[in-house]
């Protein structure tokens, strides 16, 4: 039977802080905004209360950011009213929502990465001594607002941006929204680039926002991080509010069912079978460079192998060295059996493998370019026919990459589209068919699901198990551990640059934490 991530997921949320004659804090009522030959927004109503956590989610054009920029003041609705405490309001601009308490916090950070925390959060708003700078009380003032936040966050107010990591540019983007005195507080997809050690201080500082009676508004993909969090999800569905209910009237099956308009009953398609596992195709012993240390690893054709690991563990730096983008100095690899140890990105397409990268955008696409280039991208480089004539691509070139995208369901007007235009999902859809079309014999990806939702995810998930069952190995990473339990036949937990033990298919992700964290197992 599959395994199912739906059906019966219940998880307790925080219980709802606005009872009943609680009045709203913001209010949208019939919400309507058009674009050329879009209907982003159609009679959209939601109320929002003081001290609740609110998640807003759907799929890929939804219109989720649409309304989140109609709240923050970047979009003026064509139709509809926004109340504010009651009173109707009418932003022309972001910084006319931002003073009546209501900021934003988009997925890219609009932070200065080369000036300090300090001026990052007080820009433009710094006071002044004699008509300079009062760079003492700003450094004072900015520790003041930190510690607002939570008493024990360890930010310097004068180190500079650029030198923090991404959880701590996120701090730095709600202390700013604090010292606007924000009311209300959207979040969009605000674990997107976090590791799951730093989610958990997210929902902590999420938690004392709540606490002191802001408003939070979060999109997500992450329907588990919804449970937790949020007291109240809004649904929306191609512009249309489906539904707004409390979690606890909710199960994960019953929103995605409602996200997408039916019931997605196998959100992991079935593991493979003992006899469905063949020879060893890749082989590692005693492997190592600068960042990994004896890894001793097998992969076999037929069978899905997940990594898991905190953030710095070493999954990517995994990745690259069985890719050669940052080869193994020391050790064997083997690969059918012979010794090859591959030194190039290039050896490594020679020898039938393939690289889903986490940066889809900057390292699996040129966005420039159309769906077709794109997909026939590697072979071409595989194939060395780089005429003009194959440049331009020829009848079979066209016709083979419209046969890959239709095989994984890649959704656009046409296939002359350029692949910035697309959905995330979507986007990945074209990474997965460039490597289909190299008929890879290794496949590894690196958060294959990452930024997309939930039924592009259930489509990436059952190409990835139908190459497996075409013969393919796979080695797959996620920061996601229920993607990692449900997707592997095995599973690999990294822990500071090693391999610190193998779970068994279904293991938990206590189990597997408990690696994660560098504790100890007699399990290697």
């Amino acid at each position: 039977m599959a395994e199912s991530f739906l059906t019966d997921i219940v998880i307790e949320p925080t219980p709802a802080p606005a009872a009943a004659g609680v009045a709203p804090i913001m209010e949208v009522t019939h919400i309507t905004k058009q674009f050329p030959g879009v209907l982003a927004l159609d009679d959209v109503s939601v109320a929002f209360y003081p001290g609740e956590v609110h998640a807003i989610v759907g799929e890929n054009g939804a219109g989720k950011s649409t309304l989140m920029k109609v709240l923050a003041g970047a979009y003026r609705p064509d139709e509809g009213q926004i109340s504010l405490g009651g009173v109707p309001v009418t932003f022309n601009h972001p910084s006319e929502a931002q003073r009546a308490g209501i900021s934003i916090i988009y997925q890219e950070f609009n932070l200065l990465p080369e000036r300090t925390v300090m001026e990052n959060i007080f820009l433009g708003r710094e006071p002044h001594r004699f008509g300079i700078i009062d760079y003492g009380r700003l450094e004072a003032d900015t520790h003041a607002v930190l510690q607002r936040l939570a008493a024990d966050v360890d930010i310097d107010p004068t180190a500079q941006l650029g030198a923090l990591s991404v959880a701590q540019q996120q701090v730095v983007e709600i202390a700013k929204a604090i010292s606007f005195d924000a009311k209300v507080l959207i979040m969009d997809e605000p674990t997107a680039a976090l590791a799951s050690q730093e989610v958990a201080v997210l929902t902590d500082l999420v938690r004392r926002l709540q606490a002191r009676g802001i408003a939070v508004i979060f999109i997500s993909h992450r329907l588990v991080e919804v449970f937790e969090l949020a007291q109240r999800v809004t649904v929306l569905k191609d512009g249309q509010k489906v539904a707004t209910e409390l979690t606890s009237d909710l199960t994960m099956g019953r929103v995605v069912e409602l996200m997408v308009g039916r019931v997605l009953s196998e959100y992991f398609p079935e593991r493979a079978r003992p006899e469905d596992v063949g020879e060893v195709v890749l082989r590692l012993s005693g492997a190592s460079n600068e960042a990994l240390h004896d890894i001793d690893l097998e992969l076999r054709a037929g069978e899905i192998v997940g990594v898991a690991g905190l953030q710095g563990s070493g999954r990517t730096a995994l990745a690259q060295a069985i890719f050669g983008v940052a080869p193994f100095r020391e050790g064997t690899m083997e690969i059918k059996g012979k010794a090859d140890m591959l030194q190039s990105p290039a050896q490594a397409i020679r020898n039938r493998f393939g690289y889903v990268t986490e940066d889809r955008k900057y390292e699996g696409l040129t966005l420039k370019q159309p769906i077709n280039d794109n997909i026939m991208l590697t072979l071409r480089s595989l194939q060395r026919k780089l005429s003009r004539a194959f440049r331009n691509g020829t009848d079979g070139d066209q016709a083979m990459a419209l046969a890959l995208a239709q095989r994984v369901d890649v959704r656009a007007p046409t296939m002359d589209r350029e692949v910035r235009f697309l959905s995330g999902g979507n986007q990945q859809k074209v990474v997965l068919a460039k490597w289909l079309a190299t008929n890879a014999d290794v496949l590894i990806f690196d958060e294959p699901t990452r930024g997309i939702d939930v039924e592009a995810k259930a489509s990436i998930h059952e190409h990835i198990r139908e190459l497996a069952r075409a013969g393919a190995a796979v080695l797959m990473i996620s920061s996601e551990l229920p993607e990692v339990i449900g997707m592997s036949d095995r599973i690999i937990v990294m822990w500071d640059g090693a391999i610190v033990g193998e779970l068994p298919a279904g293991s938990s992700e206590a189990q597997i934490m408990h690696l994660a964290t560098g504790q100890k197992t007699s399990d290697k």
